[in-house]
This record gives structure tokens, sequence and C-alpha cells, in this order.
């Protein structure tokens, strides 16, 4: 998502990454694991429907329900080791407190409000504003549902605590399913962003520069 300008930020001279080679690298795997792991799970829900409909075939990967399980684990586990990386490096380095809090509720209004009426500013790609900060902790807790529910429903037994936890087998199904379309959620709306500010894609691509 577009980020907001810290507007109370010196200009030392000093030129960084607004985004270092290890988030880029990590945002672009998780990206793949994500792709993977959606066309691939629809795939395999489309082999014992949760809800009154299934997904259409051509959307799906996989081709059938043994292949779709060869590619949904083998994403699962990129996730998992990509998603435990992205968060050491944030939270050992700093960059988990400094980038994505403090959020309240009154800085997300403020902010969302600017960014309806026009006025969000888009300058300092590396700083987020409070709409970011809590999309982006959102999708982290959201992420970590889909990977508990996940390993409920492939190896239930083994994970009895988790499962029950979750409440059942089967409720664990309607958690993951919504999990899942949440995150789908967020990559709408991300993608809408990122439509609306182009250059934030190069960003991630190359690593816009920065002075600080």
């Amino acid at each position: 998502m577009p980020a907001l300008p810290a507007s109370n930020n010196t200009t030392s001279g000093r030129v960084v990454s607004s985004h270092p080679r290890w988030l880029r690298l990590t945002h672009w795997l998780n990206a793949l694991a994500v792709l993977v792991m959606v066309s691939s799970g629809w795939r395999i829900y489309n082999a014992s429907p949760l809800y009154d409909f299934s997904f259409p075939t051509a959307i799906t990967l996989g081709g059938w329900l043994g292949g779709a399980l060869q590619w949904h684990f083998a994403a699962m586990w990129l996730l998992a080791f990509n998603g435990v990386a992205y968060l050491l490096i944030n939270v050992t380095s700093g960059r988990l407190a400094r980038r994505f809090f403090p959020v309240s509720p009154k800085g997300v209004m403020q902010d969302l409000w600017a960014a309806l009426t026009g006025r969000l500013g888009h300058a300092d790609l590396s700083h987020y504003n409070q709409v970011q900060r809590l999309a982006y902790l959102f999708v982290m807790v959201d992420i970590a549902l889909l990977v508990v529910s996940g390993l409920v429903l492939w190896k239930s037994v083994q994970f009895a605590t988790l499962r029950e936890l979750l409440g059942g087998y089967e409720r664990a199904r309607h958690v993951h399913f919504i999990a899942m379309a949440l995150l789908m959620g967020f990559v709408g709306v991300h993608l809408v962003m990122v439509a609306l500010v182009p250059k934030t894609l190069w960003a991630m691509i190359a690593g816009r520069k920065e002075r600080v």
C-alpha cells in the first residue's frame, strides 16, 4: 500500500534503500508461496467443497487432487520458513517496532480519511501510515492462522491440541477458508493501491533510494 511521508524527519544527507534486499526477497517469495498455495488450495477445496460453490478449474493448480496437494505442501514450507525469516529479521533489527507501531483507532481513521479524500502523500515509501501498519499486522496474523489451521487439516491426529483449540477438524476447515478469503481481500486491495501509485512496485523490485 502507498506510504504517508514522515513529516517530522530531518534530512541528514545519508542515502538508504527504502526496501532493503532481504525485504524485497522475502516479499516476492511470500507472494509466490501465496499464489501457489491459494490456487492449489482451491483445487483441494473443489474435491470436497465446504460451501455451496466450487472454483473454476482454470484458476486452480495441480490438475487433480494429488497434484494439488503436492503443490500445496511445497508452497506451505516456503511460506512457513520465509515467514519465520521475515519476522525474525523484523524483530531482531527493531524494524517491527519502528515501522508497524504505534497504531491507534484514531490514527487509522485519520489516515483512512486522508486516503479517501486524496490527501495521503506518497513521497517517503519507507514510512507506513497507520492504515498500512494495521493491514500489514493483520496479514501477519492471518498468515499465521492459515499455517496453524493448515497443520490441523494436514495432520489432525498429530496436532490434536491445535485441532481442539480451533474447535475440531470441521471448524478448522472453516477457519482455513475464511483466513484464505481475508488474505485474498488484502491482496486485492494491495494490488489496487499499487495500481494507483505505480512507483511502489518499482521500489519493491529495485529498492528506491531515500535520504534520511
